[in-house]
């Protein structure tokens, strides 16, 4: 699958920094005119703890069904290192191994983190939307800043989430009961329609179901990788 050359990957975190900056200018908060959504991918990643490689995964699936269409899969090792608002930068780089044998273009992704809802506005869903060129939304399971009022118990209640004055994220509560998951567009994306995205993708979990199955691909292929290198070593 085709990604954009954005940028190198060997910097250290003041010059990560810096290109999130720069990069921020780049992101579109609104979808293509006249999008039509038939396929939506979930992304993930999996690290061991004390590991200096990661899982990462792509699953594409029917927007209309929620069953998978495609998945692919990397296993790589890890070139920089664990900084809180960069998390792109340790991420993006096995997803794009993975993305490169993608063989079903997803007309959205939805990434498991933060997409304008972060510190400079270029959380993982934005960077990830730039570099595979594709409207992207980024849900998260916790907040990384901002705050938010009060939300209804039913599913479909929301909040806006501010920080520094600005509509971040909104809180989203996909499911009466269970905690909310915090929604952000990414790039070619607008709040509402990543809202909307995340809650048609969502059946009986907190969780849509493209990060569930994201999440389950890329455990299954670290239990596989550990098992393989654990298997070396005999």
């Amino acid at each position: 699958m085709e990604r954009h050359s954005l940028h190198g990957w060997d910097l250290t975190p003041a010059q990560a920094v810096a290109l999130q900056r720069e990069l921020k200018e780049r992101v579109v908060l609104r979808p293509p005119e006249g999008l039509k959504v038939e396929r939506v991918a979930g992304a993930d990643i999996s690290m061991s703890r004390g590991e200096d490689w990661a899982s990462g995964g792509f699953v594409v699936l029917d927007a209309e069904t929620r069953a998978p269409v495609a998945r692919a899969s990397a296993v790589t090792r890890l070139g920089f290192p664990y900084v809180p608002g960069l998390l792109s930068f340790r991420e993006l780089p096995v997803l794009m191994e993975a993305w490169a044998r993608l063989e079903v273009r997803p007309d959205v992704i939805i990434f498991d983190g933060q997409g304008t809802a972060h510190p400079r506005r270029l959380g993982l869903a934005c960077h990830g939307g730039l570099l595979f060129g594709v409207p992207s939304i980024g849900c998260a399971k916790s907040l990384l800043v901002g705050e938010h009022g009060p939300l209804g118990e039913e599913r479909g209640a929301v909040a806006d989430i501010l920080h520094q004055g600005e509509v971040v994220g909104r809180a989203v509560r996909t499911r009466r009961g269970v905690l909310p998951v915090y929604v952000s567009p990414g790039h070619l994306m607008d709040l509402p329609t990543a809202v909307e995205w995340v809650l048609r993708m969502t059946s009986r979990y907190r969780e849509p179901e493209t990060t569930r199955h994201a999440h389950r691909l890329v455990n299954e292929v670290r239990r596989e990788a550990l098992a393989a290198r654990a298997s070396s070593r005999e």
